[in-house]
């Protein structure tokens, strides 16, 4: 056992360095990444942290933290400046290129969804570094700033991974492009891109009061801790940007139409009396699910994309679909979307699969953090 134990550890002595990594954010998606760096810690290709940053302080070391720790320390830096080992703890840890030593690719990965990070993305990408993100706030926001993301790669010659922006790393944006590649127009998208809205309006039965179904869903980490997020539409209409810009349309957020679920007095009431205010859901979602019972249909709430006579329409909102439509099967948070283009006129290509989750989103990140490193498309 001795021996077979010093061979399994010996890859980790002879490993080189393939890219050093500054992860900002260490939520539950930044913290399921440094259990997944963890366990290829050392390994080819080795991944080097050596910036860890929340949003009150950060923690560096150019010869690497050990991923297994680096969450831990943060926490107890408590935004103060002091050493930890050989690591400092800082509280600007926002931008974090002093870190990188130059001599190998540098990656910063972006887990933190906020807007002051995503702002810097095409600064990054321009210097020379690679950013992977599971931020809408890159790539699904104002045309402009996607535009500069993609410039900055351009003048870097860096890449911007993005896999986990749309799906938590089901093969939509990678598809989109490599039809495009493939010489394929694209048509149309429609898809269930919420994994909250997937599960609310699977389990919803017109039976019990909507407002129940959304309290069950915020209570199990389905929704936002305030629900008016995902009931609002606008998440989706960023996912929904980033897969219509994918596909080479250059929409604005304006271009979107979105159905919003929230009714006025909800949406103006303050957070601490959202709970008591969900009940204005309740009639009209009802009598949306007894209309679509009566036609067989099945309510759910869906992202389309249309080419029509060449103009572009996307919206966001309910529909109420036939039993057996492409989107109105799946499971629990589950997201499916529909793909039209020139091979898949007829019948789309229908991707499906977990939508949402910190696993399978910080597993998104590492996917796109080695395809980088192993200069992979």
């Amino acid at each position: 056992m001795e021996a077979l134990a010093r061979t399994l550890e010996a890859p980790r002595k002879r490993a080189a360095v393939a890219a050093e990594i500054a992860l900002l954010g260490v939520g539950t998606v930044g913290g399921a990444l440094l259990q997944r760096i963890d366990r290829l810690h050392g390994v080819v290709p080795a991944l080097r942290v050596v910036h860890v940053a929340n949003s009150r302080s950060a923690i560096r070391d150019a010869d690497g933290l050990e991923p297994s720790q680096a969450r831990d320390h943060l926490l107890h830096a408590a935004g103060a400046a002091h050493v930890v080992g050989k690591t400092v703890a800082t509280s600007s840890g926002v931008n974090p290129l002093g870190t990188f030593d130059g001599s190998t690719p540098a990656i910063v990965i972006d887990a933190t969804g906020n807007e002051s990070v995503a702002a810097f993305h095409a600064d990054w990408l321009a210097q020379g570094v690679h950013v992977v993100t599971a931020s809408k706030l890159g790539q699904g926001v104002s045309l402009a700033r996607w535009q500069a993301i993609q410039s900055a790669c351009r003048a870097g010659r860096t890449r911007y991974g993005d896999a986990a922006t749309v799906g938590a790393g089901l093969p939509l944006l990678r598809s989109l492009r490599a039809l495009r590649d493939g010489g394929d127009a694209i048509t149309g998208i429609a898809g269930v891109l919420s994994g909250s809205m997937a599960w609310l309006f699977g389990a919803y039965d017109g039976l019990r009061p909507f407002s129940g179904f959304v309290r069950q869903a915020r209570d199990a980490g389905y929704t936002e801790p305030d629900p008016r997020e995902d009931l609002s539409g606008e998440d989706v209409r960023r996912k929904l940007l980033i897969l219509a810009r994918a596909a080479g349309f250059a929409l604005e957020a304006e271009d979107v139409v979105v159905d919003s679920l929230v009714p006025k007095p909800l949406a103006t009431c303050t957070l601490g009396d959202v709970d008591a205010s969900l009940g204005v859901l309740d009639g009209p979602l009802r009598d949306r699910f007894q209309q679509a019972y009566k036609h067989g249909e099945k309510l759910r709430h869906v992202a389309r994309l249309d080419v029509v006579d060449g103009r572009v329409r996307a919206r966001v909102g309910v529909e109420s679909l036939p039993a057996d439509h492409p989107l109105a099967a799946g499971q629990g948070t589950d997201n499916r979307v529909a793909i039209h283009c020139d091979r898949y006129d007829a019948q789309p290509l229908v991707i499906q699969g977990p939508g949402a989750g910190a696993g399978v989103t910080a597993a998104a990140l590492l996917d796109d953090v080695l395809r980088i490193v192993r200069g992979e498309d």
